[in-house]
């Protein structure tokens, strides 16, 4: 596939420089399929993404979330004991990195290990400023005139109507 230039999107637009790199990210060659992944909605607003690491140990992998990236990283270190060798390796011992671009608002929650899955949950949490709200529509008086709201002027503790 060939590579998009969008330099002159650029000039006319104004806050969809992150847009243009996820764009352009999509014509980068595939990423490594090591480990296996799952990304699961387990509530609303709730996710999970759940990882095969197999072999690895708490010690051996790192979470790290920076801005809207999250990134996995997993090195191994030596397996065998003293004395000991190994005659046929079929578990995999590489490292590896896997990265998530997360949507905005979105937090990671908690991360745990378990039976050789790492499992880390995600939230979304959308602001009370973005959410959807009600507008109520006021009604029309029979004349025609749509209704208007009455105040009270108070001056020097009299009232004005």
């Amino acid at each position: 596939m060939r590579h998009v230039d969008f330099s002159p999107l650029y000039r006319s637009t104004v806050g969809f420089d992150r847009v243009f790199s996820m764009l352009d990210s999509l014509a980068q060659p595939e990423q490594p399929t090591y480990p296996p992944y799952n990304i699961e909605r387990t509530g609303e607003n709730a996710y999970r993404i759940s990882m095969a690491v197999a072999g690895f140990d708490e010690s051996e992998l790192s979470i790290e979330l920076n801005q809207h990236l999250l990134t996995v990283k997993g090195e191994k270190g030596s397996e065998n004991g003293e004395g000991s060798e190994t005659l046929y390796r079929g578990i995999a011992k590489r490292a590896f990195e896997r990265r998530f671009q997360l949507a905005d608002h979105v937090e990671v929650t908690a991360a745990h290990l378990k039976n050789g899955l790492l499992h880390v949950d995600l939230v979304r949490n959308i602001p009370e400023a973005m959410k959807p709200r009600k507008i109520d529509i006021l009604s029309a008086r029979k004349n025609g005139e749509p209704k208007a709201i009455e105040a009270q002027v108070v001056t020097d503790g009299e009232s004005v109507n």
